[in-house]
């Protein structure tokens, strides 16, 4: 008879209680899961609801409208529009065909727009520029003239669109009863929000409600410049024209180059301003490319045709932006060395 012996002792104890201190100790180690995602995973969880935001309100709509622009979509194809026949690249075809009418319309369009932006922008620049320039001296009433200046950019576009579109009626409009019948600048009153005028109107109202923005900006940008540089110029026997010149406008270089590009990509863009302006159908002389995207789709219910001109608008703010950015960055290269 053979007996088995088991031996228990100490160190058997201790060898055992000791792996199991050891894998306790092992799993005491690993984080968390709420440890993880506080150490690393955190910042990517809060910015989750605004990449789903990003994904639904832009890139999805992005990605559908190229797609539409290379199918013949047309009303009749509206419940279900991926029975509409392919089309290529037909639908680019007739928007850069500038012998024919449609073609030509979206040319005078781009020409238009791009005259608009360039005046609107510039224009919005030089007031912003001026006033906060201005406005950085001690006198009395300063802040309430900050107040006012910035009150055109708190309103909302809708509601300051609609007055300036009362205010531009040609029979009962504050702006004709101010030129014509207060001081008797014109022979008659005007026609603004129609004919050669509207381009003017449009870009009234473009001025008024961007250069605030200008504005808040190029002050922003000023309280980093230190006044000992002025104290020091002054001292020297530097005017006021060559302060600007010298130590405001160099010093503003990085602020106004974000400013631009902004100001430009959304007066490019403009929507809301001429289609409250002047309603679904805008004057061929303030016919901005936004509008007549939107008429060539939903008016002539040419959703194809529509979506080509948006993705050619696409690929000529993305072509600027880049020239701009890249033209920008050397020049900031060349003033550092």
């Amino acid at each position: 008879m053979t007996a088995t012996v088991t031996t228990t002792g100490p160190r058997a104890n201790e060898a055992g209680s000791g792996g199991r201190k050891g894998d306790g100790g092992a799993r005491r180690r690993l984080p968390r899961i709420p440890d993880r995602i506080r150490s690393g995973g955190l910042p990517y969880l809060l910015l989750l609801p605004a990449v789903l935001l990003e994904l639904l309100v832009h890139l999805i709509p992005m990605a559908v409208g190229i797609a539409m622009s290379f199918r013949k979509l047309t009303q009749f194809f509206i419940s279900n529009w991926g029975d509409s026949p392919w089309s290529g690249l037909d639908n680019y075809r007739v928007a850069v065909d500038f012998d024919a009418p449609i073609g030509e319309a979206l040319l005078n369009s781009f020409v238009v727009t791009c005259l608009f932006t360039l005046l609107s922008v510039g224009l919005c620049w030089v007031f912003g520029v001026t006033a906060a320039i201005l406005l950085q001296e001690n006198f009395r009433g300063r802040g309430l003239l900050r107040t006012l200046f910035l009150v055109p950019y708190a309103l909302p576009v809708y509601a300051a669109v609609i007055t300036w579109a009362f205010m531009f009626q040609r029979d009962n409009g504050l702006i004709n009863h101010v030129l014509h019948d207060q001081f008797g600048l014109t022979d008659q009153p005007s026609f603004w929000l129609i004919g050669d005028n509207s381009f003017v109107a449009l870009l009234v109202v473009s001025l008024w409600k961007g250069w605030p923005f200008a504005l808040l900006i190029l002050m922003a940008g000023l309280q980093n410049i230190p006044r000992e540089q002025y104290e020091a110029a002054a001292i020297d026997g530097a005017g006021m024209w060559q302060q600007i010149r010298r130590i405001t406008l160099p010093s503003l270089r990085p602020v106004n180059q974000v400013l631009v590009l902004v100001l430009f990509l959304w007066t490019f863009n403009d929507f809301n301003t001429p289609y409250v302006l002047f309603g679904r159908a805008a004057p061929e002389n303030a016919d901005l490319i936004s509008v007549h995207i939107y008429q060539s789709s939903f008016v002539t219910w040419n959703f194809g045709t529509g979506s080509a001109m948006s993705v050619l608008l696409l690929i000529f703010l993305l072509a600027v932006t880049s020239v701009y950015l890249v033209l920008t960055s050397r020049g900031r290269k060349n003033a550092g060395d």
